[in-house]
């Protein structure tokens, strides 16, 4: 039974094991990201439904290009589908739709056209916030941060610790209190490395096709077992 006074206002994910389950079962690793997407929705929903006001995902990383071409260009084509498809069914449920990442390098233009198309129809809901972070790495995200600092001449004595976090790719977004990495892998992999400085991790041994409301239920309830201190004693 969870806590409801003690829920994560923002839980982050990062999904995998798409690959290893269409292995399992013979099938392409294409297979594995298709019957991702169902269980990247119904995670989505049972966010909402239990009250996380921020849902955050890593989708496709600054590294992902690195795979085979074939792959990459279903990912980035799947990105524009599943917006298509899902943009409409998440505004009709109250869901603001927000992307982080490096939108001006390499991303195609008609894939950046369905990233604006959704944010502006959820721009003014007011239930979850569900982030997708596409074309995505952390370490881009501060050097992305580090440059608009230095390109608006703010003397090094003026920056601190604030003034990176405004300047990343979306300076409201809260920190995480709780990531999630699926499949048993046990490593951040470059996603929101300044935000999870405090953040509770869980690592799932189930894999992301498999993974749904009872997996995230088991995660926030070992998070709700931790004591956070927050460096005090």
């Amino acid at each position: 039974m969870l806590d409801p006074s003690r829920m994560p206002a923002h839980v982050a994910c990062i999904m995998d094991g798409n690959g290893r389950w269409a292995n399992e079962r013979g099938l392409k690793r294409t297979a594995g990201h298709e019957q991702g997407e169902q269980a990247l929705f119904d995670t989505v929903d049972a966010a909402r439904e239990l009250g996380i006001g921020w849902f955050t995902v890593y989708a496709f990383s600054t590294e992902n290009w690195k795979r085979p071409p074939e792959e990459v260009k279903f990912l980035v084509n799947y990105s524009r589908v599943i917006l298509d498809r899902r943009r409409q069914e998440l505004h009709d449920r109250n869901i603001r739709i927000r992307v982080i990442g490096r939108r001006n390098w390499r991303v195609p233009r008609g894939v950046s056209k369905r990233i604006e198309l959704a944010e502006e129809l959820t721009r003014h809901n007011t239930g979850l916030t569900f982030t997708v972070a596409f074309n995505y790495g952390g370490r881009a995200e501060i050097v992305d941060a580090v440059r608009a600092i230095v390109a608006e001449g703010t003397a090094p004595g003026k920056i601190d610790e604030r003034t990176i976090a405004r300047h990343l790719y979306d300076p409201d977004m809260p920190d995480p209190d709780l990531l999630i990495r699926t499949s048993g892998e046990e490593r951040i992999s470059n996603f929101l490395l300044w935000q999870i400085a405090y953040s509770e991790l869980v690592f799932s041994d189930t894999l992301w096709p498999d993974f749904g409301r009872e997996p995230l239920i088991a995660a926030i309830a070992e998070y709700q077992a931790r004591d956070r201190r927050f460096g005090k004693i």
